[in-house]
This record gives structure tokens, sequence and C-alpha cells, in this order.
């Protein structure tokens, strides 16, 4: 069972914010814990908001943050917003951190918009994290992911698994 959850949001499409028709945005607020809120979750949760970055612009250093993170808690589940474009190089980065179980996912489309996919993949994320086995994944397309054998495919807009 679910006890406590260690939230940590980086960003990405998730959040973001679109102000015109050409798709001029910035990344805002974490939409997770309104999600978690209207979801009416039935466990404990903490939310690090760690910084508001597209994923193209997540550096080895900010990964490194992001595993510092993970490492000071003391929460043996985890769930991690991030962009979709760098999100398997972050959860690669990730590895080895003992008996956590790590689950990382983010939206193809911003969580504000009607059609996105953001409470779809967060839901999915709930549910995997408290069922994987100790390690770091992704959740994704209603998919659970190793991150050694996924890859994005950018064209279709989607992950799949590796060839």
């Amino acid at each position: 069972m679910l006890d406590h959850l260690l939230i940590v949001t980086t960003g990405g499409t998730i959040d973001k914010i679109y102000f015109d028709d050409k798709s001029d945005y910035q990344v805002g607020e974490p939409q997770i814990a309104g999600t978690l809120h209207h979801m009416n979750v039935a466990f404990r949760y903490e939310m690090t908001a760690l910084m508001r970055k597209d994923s193209l612009h997540i550096t080895d250093a900010d990964r490194q943050l992001i595993r510092a993170t993970v490492e000071a808690s003391s929460a043996k589940h985890v769930l991690i917003t991030h962009g979709t474009d760098s999100m398997v190089e972050t959860a690669r980065a990730l590895a080895g951190l003992g008996e956590r179980r790590i689950v990382l996912t983010g939206a193809l489309h911003p969580a504000r918009f009607r059609d996105s996919d953001a409470v779809f993949n967060i839901g999915c994320a709930l549910g995997a994290v408290q069922c994987v086995d100790p390690g770091v994944w992704i959740v994704m397309n209603g998919v659970v992911w190793d991150p050694e054998k996924v890859v994005k495919n950018v064209a279709e807009n989607r992950f799949e698994s590796k060839r």
C-alpha cells in the first residue's frame, strides 16, 4: 500500500502555458497537485517543485539535482513529472537508487488543454508506482517502460519500444 509519495516536478509540456497561435509559451505552476486534489487520492504525498524547464533544456547538472533530491528523501515511492523529450535520459541518470520505486511521467499536450493526456498519464503512473519492482520506470501512453528499452518517436508523438 502506498503510504507516502514524493512527487518531484521539473516542468515540461505537462505544465506549459501557451499564449498565442505561434506556440509562444512558458512553463507554469505544476499541475499535478490540482489533478491529485480532483482525483481525491487516498494517500499522503509531498511535492517538490524543483524546476520549471522544458526538458530540452535540462542539463546533466539538473539531472544530478533531481537525483540528489530523490536520494535525500526517505520516500520509497517517487513520481517525477518531466518533459518528454529528455525523459529517458533523466530516467537513466536515476538508476541504482536502491529499493525505491521511481516513475517518470509527463504529457504530450499541456494539462491545461481539454484533450491532454496528462490526467491519464498521472493516473497510470500512480498505479504503476505502487506495483512496479524497485528501480526506475517511465509511464507514457498507457505503458510501463524500462528506460533502457524505450524511445520517444517524435514523428508519431508517442513512446515506443527501442528497435
